[in-house]
């Protein structure tokens, strides 16, 4: 199982940004996905999730509105396009999926900041 995110970077609040998953070692399509983030001196916290045939999806309450996870299970990928963004949402970005135990990427790296 490996899981590499992509698509951090440096960006000035209100801006968007997107982050990229790509899977790999799994039958995609079958696992529930999730993004989390962890900020300096905090604990990882849930970001959102989303269900194998990407029908349902949840968010934690400080993202709604403004983030969107989506996937596309022909490229065994899953996103979180994340708009108006806050120094707040400073974090390092994990993906993450239940597969014979918890599997987390290396993370990616978003710092809102002007």
């Amino acid at each position: 199982v490996q899981l590499v995110e992509s698509g951090g970077g440096l960006v000035q609040p209100g801006g968007s940004l997107r982050l990229s998953c790509a899977a790999s070692g799994f039958t995609f399509s079958s696992y529930f996905m999730s993004w989390y983030r962890q900020a300096p001196g905090k604990e990882r916290e849930l970001v959102a999730s989303i269900f194998g045939n990407g029908g349902t999806t949840n968010y934690a309450d400080s993202v709604k509105g403004r983030f969107t996870i989506s996937r596309d299970n022909a490229k065994n990928t899953v996103y979180l396009q994340m708009n108006s963004l806050k120094p707040e949402d400073t974090a390092v970005y994990y993906c993450t999926t239940l597969v014979g135990g918890r599997r987390w990427g290396q993370g990616t790296q978003v710092t809102v900041s002007s």
